[in-house]
């Protein structure tokens, strides 16, 4: 199993938390979050009106994430192929420190503190149904933040597929089984 200081951490029964270190200024991974061309380098690329109740687009396509490629798990085969688009909202936003957006029947902050030179990124997504989703929704953030990392420092990321499938069984180690 990998390091476990990375992983998410369940802090309620149907909500994750992730925090990241990464290098500022904070206007700088603010724009990771906000910007539809820098989001699209480790997320979904897409428009995003940053205003309470505004539209987000988040137009997902995880092979292109980076230029090593991999094969997806074989239930994510025809998501890989034709992308996935995922229609959201703005929930709270306060740049450059706060963004809130739903997520399906879920939703996300990231919120962002400077640390020195640093930024602490802190995400946390909330009303997670079960522990299945919980399992693949943390494996996903922790491939993407892993992916952000490698973005904000300079660095080429490896394959979504790669960093997916070596973390997604340590979450289902990690979270307890009911």
């Amino acid at each position: 199993m990998t390091d476990t200081k990375d992983h998410g951490r369940l802090i309620a029964p149907a909500e994750v938390r992730f925090e990241r270190l990464l290098p500022g200024p904070i206007e700088t991974v603010w724009e990771f979050l906000v910007d539809s061309e820098k989001r699209g380098l480790w997320l979904a690329s897409g428009p995003m009106d940053l205003k309470p109740g505004g539209a987000v687009e988040l137009r997902f396509q995880h092979r292109d994430l980076s230029p090593h490629k991999a094969v997806p798990p074989e239930r994510f085969k025809d998501m890989d192929e034709t992308g996935h688009v995922s229609r959201e909202r703005v929930l709270r936003v306060e740049p450059p420190r706060l963004l809130t957006i739903s997520w399906g029947e879920s939703d996300v902050t990231f919120e962002l503190v400077p640390e020195g030179a640093k930024v602490r990124l802190i995400l946390t997504h909330r009303r997670l149904t079960d522990r299945g989703e919980l399992v693949q929704t943390s494996g996903g953030w922790h491939t993407h933040l892993a992916i952000l990392e490698d973005r904000a420092n300079g660095r080429t990321p490896p394959s979504f597929w790669t960093v997916f499938a070596d973390i997604e069984g340590d979450y289902d180690s990690l979270y307890p089984k009911t």
